[in-house]
Parts: C-alpha cells; structure tokens; sequence
C-alpha cells in the first residue's frame, strides 16, 4: 500500500483528467480533448458574506475545495496512462483507484455543500420538500431535529439528506470518509459539511454554533431542485 508520500510523488506527475467513457472503446485521445475532459473548480465567491460565515474560513476552504478538483484530475489522468501502458495488476494502479474516490467524493460533495448555501429564510412549509419531509418524518421540525442530531454527532464528516429512488424515502445518513458510507443508489438532497475546516476557524469547538449558521444560509430551492 501506498504511503502518503509516495501517493503525492506519483500524482505529482499528473496532468489534466480524461474521462473514461463505459460505452465507447479505447482510442486514442488529443490533447485538446483531454483538457476539455477535464474537471474546472466552479467560482463560489458570492458566498462572501454570509451571515455566521468569515471571508477567511470560506477563502480556505474554497481552496481546499480546488484541491480536490485538482487531484482529482491528476488521479484520473494517471490511472487513465496506466490503462493504456498495460500497468493495471499493479500495485499502484489499485491504490490510485482506491484514491480516487476520496478526492472526487471531496470535489462533488463540496460542490453539492456550497450550491446549498447562499439562502435566507426559512424552508417553504408549502414546497414539495417540506411536504415530504412530513410524510416521511412526522413534520418538518421533527426532520430538523434529526439532521441536527446527525451533524453533532462525535467524528468528523457529512450529514447528508438522501432519497431513495426505491421508493422515495428521505433519510439522513452520517458519511465517516467522502468515499465509504454512502447510500447505494441513493439522491443527495442537502448536504452539510462536518469536517472541522468547515467551522474552527469561526467556531473553534462549538460545533453547534456552526449548524445554527448553516441553517440560517440554507439555499432550500437548491436542495428542492434535487428532490426527485
């Protein structure tokens, strides 16, 4: 297994990312159609003053953000060489694939947390979404008090509110790690971010403190938009 070091020696070679196509056979691809492939960090910058939130804290974690947009194209572009050089039953070729989740789960979760920020007011208790959540969880209130309690929790993570196109079920998961935990198949509808980049530079350890701010700048027709 890969230890951090070497992981950071191999994607430091990385280019930009191609995009794997299930239907399409192998061929050749230029240049210019890799970089079109390739993932573009998204400008959240009209995030800047929000209420409960520093420009300090978003600034960094934008950029951890574009981080992750980064690597993720680095580790695609790698493992897409590799594919072609016949180097899959290698070591590195299974740590890099186990890898990859991390840094796309940390790219589109983030996409997903930012996109549902950026709101005033409260929920529309006449909207589609409320109306579920009553369905599903007894009231909107009581939905509340569940996500909250999913966010305090003890670890560091993702309190995510998912639907199951099964049946059309809303649940909220905790996610442990971006790349373990998620429900199979599942909707992401509102996604609140619980790593300790999220909130200690404002909040230190009053957790709380935080997610009473993420409810106050809850983007709610973004979250409905996602409800299927």
């Amino acid at each position: 297994m890969l230890n951090r070091r070497e992981f950071l020696a191999i994607t430091g070679v990385g280019g930009a990312a191609m995009l794997l196509s299930h239907a399409a056979p192998l061929r050749a691809t230029s240049e210019k159609e890799v970089r079109a492939m390739a993932y573009t960090a998204k400008d959240y910058s009209k995030l800047i003053g929000m209420e409960g939130f520093s420009e300090t804290l978003l600034k960094n974690h934008f950029t951890l953000y574009q981080g992750y947009v980064t690597n993720t194209n680095k580790v695609m572009d790698i493992l897409n060489q590799m594919l072609k050089d016949g180097k899959t039953g290698t070591p590195e070729f299974a740590e890099l694939k186990r890898r990859l989740g991390w840094e796309f789960n940390g790219m589109r979760l983030h996409e997903f947390y930012f996109e549902n920020l950026g709101g005033k007011g409260g929920i529309n208790k006449d909207g589609k979404l409320a109306k579920k959540m009553s369905v599903d969880f007894g009231s909107y209130e009581m939905w509340e008090k569940d996500f909250r309690a999913v966010g305090a929790m003890r670890g560091i993570g993702w309190a995510v509110l998912y639907q199951d196109p099964m049946n059309g079920r809303l649940v909220n998961f905790w996610i442990n790690e971006h790349d373990v935990s998620h429900p199979a198949g599942c909707n992401p509808l509102l996604i609140m971010d619980v790593f300790e980049h999220a909130f200690m530079i404002d909040y230190g350890l009053k957790r709380a403190d935080y997610i009473e701010a993420f409810f106050k700048n809850i983007n709610w027709s973004a979250a409905e938009d996602r409800l299927k």
